[in-house]
């Protein structure tokens, strides 16, 4: 087990909780899908996760034991990210060797330009790209620099927040394309947070479903898009948009 959370709960001070006993297993080589309507907590939880926010109740517990403040370096090494948006998550003031190289130097590793360039590479980036500005890029490509400042030191999970909803449709498919083989090539295995369906059913085993801060339903991701057993779920896949049936002339 990578990683899990066990009954944790969350709520700002003075308000009602955002999170209510949320207990989810990460487990190498099987990647989870979080799905829910916005404002069901998906952030807060991925918050959680990246050690960015602390739950007030329950706890997390990284390769079986509890996540300490002293442990925390070991577990950044371990657990990176991936955010939404590839146009505000790269700071423009800096060449991309520099914005890849960021985790390296947060883990006292070095910049090792060696390592920049096996992740650009990895992530079907030219050598060169190391040299230019973010905003010599498209979207896409952005978010393959992002992948790639995620992958370079190596991590063994990653934690996807929305890393698609903000590319055109042929631009996902080849980011999903890439996670996928990234997953493979590497033993990495996803945390994703995602309203795409379809993108939950190409790259992720199992699916758990959080409506209001609770989790109302989880499994496999099959079973649970195919057969829901909890109506939350079964009103979020029929309100996924579908094209109506060709009319034949």
């Amino acid at each position: 087990m990578i990683l899990s959370a066990s009954g944790v709960g969350f709520a700002y001070r003075s308000g009602s909780p955002v999170l209510t006993d949320v207990s989810l297993d990460v487990r190498a080589g099987r990647n989870v899908a979080l799905v829910g309507e916005s404002g069901a907590g998906k952030t807060t939880l991925l918050r959680i996760l990246l050690g960015l926010a602390r739950p007030t109740s329950g706890r997390l517990l990284f390769e079986g034991a509890p996540l300490t403040r002293q442990g925390l370096r070991a577990y950044r090494r371990a657990v990176q990210a991936v955010f939404q948006d590839p146009y505000s998550s790269l700071d423009p003031r800096h060449r991309i060797g520099r914005i890849v190289a960021e985790p390296l130097r947060g883990l006292g590793l070095g910049a090792d330009p060696d390592r920049v360039a096996a992740a650009l590479d990895a992530v079907g980036l030219p050598a060169d790209t190391a040299s230019r500005y973010p905003h010599e890029f498209s979207g896409g490509q952005r978010q393959r620099i992002a992948i790639a400042r995620a992958i370079v030191g190596n991590p063994r999970l990653l934690l996807a927040d929305e890393p698609v909803s903000a590319l055109d449709l042929t631009t996902r498919v080849r980011i999903v394309d890439l996670l996928a083989s990234l997953c493979a090539e590497r033993d990495l295995t996803i945390l994703l947070v995602s309203h795409d369906l379809g993108v939950v059913a190409e790259l992720c085993r199992h699916t758990a479903v959080l409506e209001r801060g609770r989790l109302v339903e989880q499994g496999e991701t099959a079973g649970v898009l195919g057969a829901p057993s909890h109506p939350y779920t079964r009103r979020l896949l029929a309100s996924v948009p579908r094209l109506p049936p060709a009319v034949e002339g």
